[in-house]
């Protein structure tokens, strides 16, 4: 199976304002904070009620309740005001004095009983006298007695789901939500775990997305006892949430209660209970960012650096996580295994000798590109320094600083998450740096630093459509590269060939399509149609030329992909992931025979949209687009499986052609606790009928 391509420009936009709504770059414009058309009930997150939530979480993970009832006291002191909510803090506060206090010295954790606890608690909620009573054990029981029946009261991880408790309610109150992007990468990796556990296959991206997106789930916000009579949910959203958001059905109800009907929020409050590593995705955005050129990258390559000669050395932390010459974190996950076309370019890089210095990138499959890696020192014995570099001195000066997350209080790991140590980081820092040291003598002088500079300068001149300085210097670098993307070439020709009929000079088009489009055309079968296409264009009027929409944009991040991986930048490790879990999650829905309802909401669709240049679809044939080898489980999906238009469910079965009824297949899903797809399948079975098909699971 076939990745998905991104929408880089789609994916950009994401992370460009997931950027400036986390103030990680220094950018004095605001977020662009897009209408949510699809529910205006939402509101854009804000930046400092997501930072003193942050605060909040980091003092109750450091048992420091005052601390944090003090933020409540300034912020939200609705909070407070909520019993419930403060009687879990005081009795937690109530722990906390005992575990600082000794066994002689129990009179602050006795006064703060009698004064806050104990009051509190008759009035909280129905069960909380009863924990009251429960959590005075703790007088008699040690700490450190894991046998005892107050032992999960005296865990430290109860520290961790007060706070997860808190950071929910909070977020829904301040509408403190996270960046889009941040939500739909949370989305898109559950989807696409679920899928490789359902369909038992092996991820590509397992390594770097279960250090991404972390096991524990803040607890949910419970909705108040007045909201328990509320009206009957549609049964359409009860399901859509909780398949798409992992709940039982009483667990959604629960969430539409707290969000008092609205789907759209309910949802964006399950999904920010997923909880991402933030310093991570940080860093996967900020390579990101370096490799486009929208940030500087200061004296260093993006993130993670290292050569290709002689590989990082050094001990990896039991969660595989590296450090990298700036000190962020790489993460090892070369034992995946799904795409061939990956594994042969890793195979054909760390054999280039000539090459010093590797940027984590590979190819785009919207490249659809031939193969361009070799591999031994015929990879670079032809690459030349440019000739001048100076055009690339204005896309410079436009860049970002990347400033990090300067102004929030050190986050505290939890015990139960894999991070490095810092004496492992400070290690792994000196060997990447004695690593680099030794690799200082470049290919004809081309250091990294002047590789990506490069890059990012080919880029520039593409997006600005001047093709023919971008083949002139690409052929003074590399004169076997067009040899080897004859596709490519071809693209930068015909915008070559639009801008001269675009100025009139159709003499010095025709000689652009006889030197260079008719003979690759004629090597290529597949050129001939869009070669046909190019020349119609003499007939059109001089600004009709240019308004048939060169995919300028789209093409410059082909050439960008394809140079940058013949000089050894690879893709940022974020476009494998979104490539990966967007195609997962297409085929999930293939499955469950529906749109999802949220994928609007989160950007999904836009992300999927198809803006390469025409050409790469129609060479698509060609090229060594990063495939999928998903196991020997495969998703069979049948030809008469319709997904709806509107969203809603195809009005057929993959087998059998039985037109399945929305009611039905909602009440097989409800008694029957089964995910959508296997729903629909029982009820092809029977004809449709779901009365049927309960009776006999039942008989």
């Amino acid at each position: 199976m076939d990745s998905s391509p991104v929408n880089w420009e789609a994916l950009e936009a994401l992370i460009i304002d997931f950027a400036k709504s986390e103030n990680l770059i220094e950018d004095s414009s605001p977020p662009s904070s897009p209408s949510l058309s699809s529910s205006p009930s939402l509101s854009s997150s804000s930046y400092l009620s997501r930072l003193i939530i942050r605060q909040i979480r980091s003092s109750l993970e450091a048992g420091d309740v005052d601390a944090a009832i003090d933020l409540f006291r300034a912020h939200a002191p609705f909070v407070l005001e909520d019993h419930r909510l403060l009687f879990r803090l005081q009795k937690q506060k109530f722990i906390e004095l005992l575990r600082e206090g000794t066994t002689e010295d129990r009179g602050p954790a006795i006064d703060y009983l009698r004064t806050f606890l104990a009051p509190c608690a008759l009035n909280a909620y129905p069960e909380a006298y009863e924990e009251f009573k429960h959590v005075l054990l703790a007088f008699i029981y040690d700490k450190d007695d894991q046998t005892s029946p107050v032992a999960n009261e005296w865990a430290e991880k109860r520290r961790y789901e007060i706070a997860g408790l808190m950071s929910s309610v909070l977020r829904a109150h301040l509408h403190a939500y996270n960046p889009i992007f941040s939500m739909t990468l949370r989305y898109l990796i559950s989807i696409h775990k679920g899928f490789c556990f359902r369909q038992g296959i092996l991820s590509p991206i397992s390594e770097l997305i279960e250090r991404l997106l972390l096991l524990e789930r803040d607890p949910p916000a419970t909705p108040q006892d007045s909201l328990y009579e509320a009206q009957p949910f549609d049964e359409v959203d009860i399901q859509a949430l909780a398949h798409a958001v992992e709940l039982t059905r009483q667990g959604a109800i629960d969430s539409l209660r707290f969000a008092k009907g609205d789907l759209f929020q309910a949802f964006q409050n399950e999904i920010c209970r997923m909880r991402l590593d933030a310093a991570m995705l940080d860093e996967l955005v900020r390579e990101y960012c370096i490799y486009r050129g929208i940030v500087e990258s200061g004296s260093l390559i993006p993130s993670r650096v290292q050569t290709l000669s002689e590989p990082l050395k050094g001990n990896p932390s039991e969660s595989g996580c590296y450090s990298t010459q700036d000190g962020s974190l790489d993460v090892d996950y070369s034992s995946a295994k799904w795409s061939n076309s990956e594994t042969s370019d890793t195979t054909d890089m760390s054999s280039m000798r000539g090459t010093n210095v590797e940027l984590r990138y590979a190819s785009d499959p919207a490249s659809n590109l031939e193969d361009c890696s070799t591999s031994g020192s015929h990879q670079s014995e032809n690459l030349r320094l440019p000739r001048n570099r100076s055009h690339g001195a204005g896309e410079r000066s436009k860049r970002k600083r990347w400033r990090g997350r300067h102004d929030e209080l050190d986050h505290i790991s939890d015990i139960h998450f894999n991070r490095c140590s810092k004496q492992e980081v400070s290690t792994a820092m000196q060997v990447a740096s004695a690593t680099i040291s030794k690799a200082q003598q470049g290919v004809e002088n081309i250091n990294g630093e002047e590789k990506y500079e490069i890059v990012l300068g080919m880029k520039e001149l593409a997006s600005r459509g001047m093709a023919a300085e971008v083949v002139e210097e690409i052929n003074a670098l590399d004169p076997n590269f067009f040899a080897q993307n004859p596709v490519l070439l071809f693209q930068l020709k015909q915008v070559e060939f639009l801008k001269l009929v675009g100025l009139g000079d159709h003499s010095g088009a025709l000689k652009v399509a006889c030197s260079h489009l008719g003979p690759l055309a004629a090597s290529d079968p597949n050129l001939l149609k869009p070669l046909k296409e190019t020349l119609l264009s003499l007939l059109r009027p001089s600004e009709d030329a240019l308004v048939t929409g060169l995919p300028l944009h789209a093409l410059a991040t082909s050439l960008q992909v394809a140079f940058g991986k013949r000089l050894g930048i690879e893709e940022p490790q974020l476009v494998r992931i979104m490539r990966a879990t967007l195609y997962t999650h297409t085929e999930w829905f293939k499955l469950q025979m529906c749109k999802d309802r949220f994928e609007s909401l989160l950007r999904i669709d836009s992300l999927k949209e198809n803006s390469t240049p025409v050409l790469t679809s129609l060479a698509s044939s060609k090229s060594n687009t990063e495939s999928c080898n998903l196991g020997s489980s495969q998703v069979t999906i049948s030809s008469t499986t319709r997904v709806s238009d509107d969203g809603g469910s195809p009005n057929q079965a993959s087998s059998g052609d039985v037109i399945c009824d929305e009611n039905a297949i909602l009440k097989v899903m409800e008694f029957l606790a089964l995910p959508r797809a296997d729903a629909i399948h029982l009820l092809a079975q029977y004809n449709g009928n779901a009365e049927t098909v309960i009776q006999q699971i039942f008989a």
